[in-house]
Formats: C-alpha cells, structure tokens, sequence
C-alpha cells in the first residue's frame, strides 16, 4: 500500500496519504491526494514471457544485472500500440535475435512481489543466437531437464512442459539463494 516511489501527488505536490474511499467494489484504502483527489491506483503492470522453444530445446537466458547464475524466461514490457504477441515477438528479437514462429498463449500469472501479471507465450524460433547487451548468456535446456522455479515465470513454464506431457520439476529456493 505505501509505494515509497509514490509520496507526493505528481499534479499538486502535495503529500500523499492511505484513504479510503466508495468505488465500484466497496471501500478501497488507495494513495490518494487530499488536495486535489488524485489517486495512485497501483495496478498490476503487464509484463510479457517468451517460453522460447529453439532447435527443440527451452532457451532460458541469464539477465546480465542479475547476482549468479540464474536463467529465466525471456521478458519484456508491450509498448504502446502493440498487442501481446507482438510484444514478445519483438522481445524475442531484440533480446536474442531469433524470430518467432506462430506464438501460442500458455497463460496468465501473477507475480505479486513486482506487482505484475505476467502474460506468456510459447514461441518456436529461428535464427542465430546473438544476445543482446541486457543478456549475459544463454542455456538451452531439453524438456524434460528443465527445473522450473516456484514464482511467476516458472508456473508458467510448468504449465508448459505439462501440456507438452512432461512432469515438471521445482528447484528448491533456499538452495538457490
């Protein structure tokens, strides 16, 4: 609730403070302006997922800002004016330079800890792997040797792999960290 980003009305700077008010639902507490009424609704942002399938293995690709050795999902926010799919079509090719075949949706997942619902997709690609300057490095992983992660991405991925007949598999995080 308390969005330290948020502390001051972006409109008429004054300070920013929990308020209840009636909406469609009921009572919401919200950050809210007593000055002016702006409100900071603090929706879930989109966020999209590639499950990239490539030479008929799962790339997973390790972001290089990230501490370790952790390969995820390629990821990425739509920008204005595109749907989903070509989102992360256009994710897939800037982040790794494979093009995406015909995109089928795996599903929607939340991701609380970021305040995101991740949309993901399964992508046949081709091309050449040429990482982009945000990707450290890559793996590709066959099916049945991917281990998923409890969050967000991974159920995703899980999701995936059962559809595709295999039992998926969950690193154990207190391991990982």
């Amino acid at each position: 609730m308390n969005d330290p980003v948020w502390r001051y009305c972006p409109s008429c700077a004054y300070p920013l403070q929990p308020i209840a008010q009636l909406e469609d639902g009921g009572h919401k507490e919200r950050l809210r302006c007593a000055s002016c009424g702006w409100t900071h609704w603090n929706n879930p942002t989109p966020v999209l997922a590639g499950i990239v399938e490539y030479q008929g293995q799962i790339l997973l690709a390790r972001n290089a800002a990230w501490p370790g050795r952790r390969f995820a999902l390629i990821t990425g926010f739509m920008e204005a004016g595109e749907s989903p799919q070509e989102g992360i079509a256009r994710e897939i090719k800037e982040e790794t330079n494979l093009d995406a075949g015909p995109l089928t949706l795996v599903g929607a997942y939340e991701f609380m800890r970021m305040n995101q619902v991740i949309i993901a997709y399964h992508a046949v690609c081709e091309g050449e792997v040429r990482l982009s300057p945000e990707l450290a490095e890559y793996k590709l992983y066959a099916p049945e040797d991917v281990l998923c992660w409890p969050a967000g991405t991974g159920y995703a991925l899980a999701d995936f792999l059962k559809s595709r007949g295999h039992e998926p598999r969950f690193m154990d995080m207190a391991q990982r960290l």
